[in-house]
Formats: structure tokens, C-alpha cells, sequence
């Protein structure tokens, strides 16, 4: 129930964002999802794509520094609450979130929840037990 996702950090300067994107675009490689962190001198660029092994080599093949995480992807109905209830299971398993980002998929009925957790084979067990539906990537990558 984990998803690969690619993490590419950049130097925070004009065009380096661009770049990645057209370098995955030149070789067919589709953005599912993606959240950018920064502090002054760097980014993260956070990616799920259809082609995790694909996309990693061609990015460091470009002199990209490029790593590769594993998130859970929880797709709950988009209405008001599915976050909080999310949250609520998990504070209830005394997890912590290192970070998360969201997108609506495109029937715009549900919407993909994508965690980093400190322990992750324990969310993944709070959540299951809790009923919540968990996305492998091939499932996350077909929305």
C-alpha cells in the first residue's frame, strides 16, 4: 500500500522548476501529483509519476540530484471533513505526519491524500483498521 515517489531537490533560482518538468515531459513521463517545499537556498520537489524508475534516470541523467520515498496515497470522499477524518485516525494511533499534499481526481467525486508518516507500516495498519481506502501507485497513476 506505498507509493514511490520521486523527491528532486533544486537551487532555488529561476528556470530549474522548467527544467525538470520538460526534461520529464521529453521522455513521455506523466506528473500525477507534485508538491514544492523551499527555504532560501533549495527546494524539494515532491513527484508522483507514472514511470518512477524511468523518470529517476533520466533526471539524474541531467544532473538533477534526485531520491526516491515511499508515501501512502488515501482516497477519501471530497466533501468537508475527509482530511480531518484522515487526521483524526491518525491522531488517534499517535502518528506523526512529516508531510502531506492533496489532489482531486478527475471525477471530482474523490480526493487522493498523499502522507509521509514517521511510522509508516503503522498508519498504514491505523488507517486500514479505521476503513479508509488505500491507493497502491498503478491505482494513484490511472486517476
Amino acid at each position: 500500500m506505498r507509493v514511490q515517489q520521486i523527491a528532486v531537490f533544486l537551487e532555488n533560482k529561476s528556470g530549474r522548476l522548467a527544467e525538470i518538468t520538460a526534461t520529464l515531459a521529453d521522455n513521455d513521463i506523466n506528473i500525477r501529483a507534485l508538491s514544492v517545499a523551499d527555504t532560501a537556498d533549495f527546494g524539494i520537489l515532491r513527484l508522483i509519476v507514472n514511470d518512477v524508475e524511468k523518470a529517476k534516470g533520466v533526471l539524474k541523467a541531467n544532473g538533477f540530484t534526485v531520491g526516491i520515498t515511499n508515501v501512502i496515497a488515501v482516497e477519501v470522499d471530497d466533501r468537508s471533513g475527509g482530511l480531518a477524518s484522515v487526521l483524526k485516525s491518525i491522531e488517534k494511533a499517535d502518528l506523526n505526519v512529516e508531510y502531506m499534499y492533496a489532489f482531486v481526481n478527475k471525477t471530482g467525486q474523490n480526493a487522493v491524500l498523499i502522507f509521509r508518516f514517521d511510522e509508516m507500516d503503522k498508519a498504514i495498519a491505523a488507517l486500514l483498521q479505521d476503513g479508509f481506502t488505500l491507493l497502491s501507485g498503478e491505482q494513484v497513476c490511472a486517476l
